[in-house]
């Protein structure tokens, strides 16, 4: 049964989660931290429960934290199989209770592989997020029936209250994501245009006729671009191109 402390979401752990996500390097970060205190609210002393998440993002691959060492060797679990509890809660938006995994027959080979890591219950639980991205809370625990009664009501209640920080958090990596794109694309168009303007000064030709001669190399070369471009700039002697943009 959990204990008093254990039954209410502590308003501390979400400031602490939103203070987190201002100062999180990336989502990652984020999740691992997030893992961890998942797992320290619902342990009791001598009755730990692990914890993992998962994070499916568009045309990212799945990222998986966890709550320390053996946690990350079970989440890693639910990946080797086509369909597991962490899918199923993530894509089908619905809360998945494993009370015996010895007496579950909805996912036979993933029972096995778990148990074989030392785990009797599983709780899946999915995140409340924007658009196309998922996101699950997964808990384990080495014994049967650890997720009941008022156990799993804070559970639940632990995942509708951190949300909200998980959504901040995946948005500020989007931001963060389309600005390194940004600049990434701004300082290959410089050096780009950098080329066609000095093939434009050595051959004497159009803007047109200059970055023909230069996508021509490219193709000869079988290199990108970019790299073709970099090394024209290159070749002037004036060391590597350097883009300077503030955003």
């Amino acid at each position: 049964m959990a204990s008093e402390s254990t039954a209410k979401t502590d308003t501390s752990i979400t400031e602490h989660l939103h203070e987190l996500v201002l100062n999180s390097s990336d989502v990652e970060d984020f999740l691992n931290e997030l893992a961890r205190v998942s797992a320290r609210s619902l342990s009791e002393p001598g009755d730990e429960v692990l914890c993992s998440i998962t994070l499916l993002r568009r045309r990212k691959g799945a990222t998986v934290a966890s709550s320390g060492p053996d946690a990350q060797a079970i989440g890693q679990i639910e990946y080797q199989f086509n369909d597991s509890p962490s899918m199923a809660a993530s894509l089908d938006q619905m809360t998945v209770h494993i009370p015996d995994v010895q007496g579950d027959g909805r996912w036979p080979e993933y029972s096995n592989a778990v148990l074989a890591q030392g785990v009797h219950s599983v709780l899946a639980l999915p995140f409340q997020l924007e658009g196309e991205t998922k996101a699950a809370l997964l808990l384990y625990s080495r014994r049967p029936h650890r997720f009941e009664g008022r156990v799993l009501e804070f559970a639940q209640d632990f995942v509708s209250q951190t949300s909200l920080a998980l959504q901040l958090a995946v948005r500020f990596a989007h931001y963060s994501e389309t600005a390194a794109n940004l600049r990434a694309t701004l300082q290959s168009r410089t050096v780009i245009d950098m080329a066609v303007g000095i093939i434009m000064a050595q051959n004497r030709c159009s803007q047109d006729g200059a970055f023909g001669i230069l996508k021509a190399a490219s193709n000869t070369r079988n290199s990108k671009l970019h790299d073709v471009a970099a090394a024209v700039v290159n070749s002037m002697g004036q060391g590597p191109a350097r883009t300077h943009y503030d955003g």
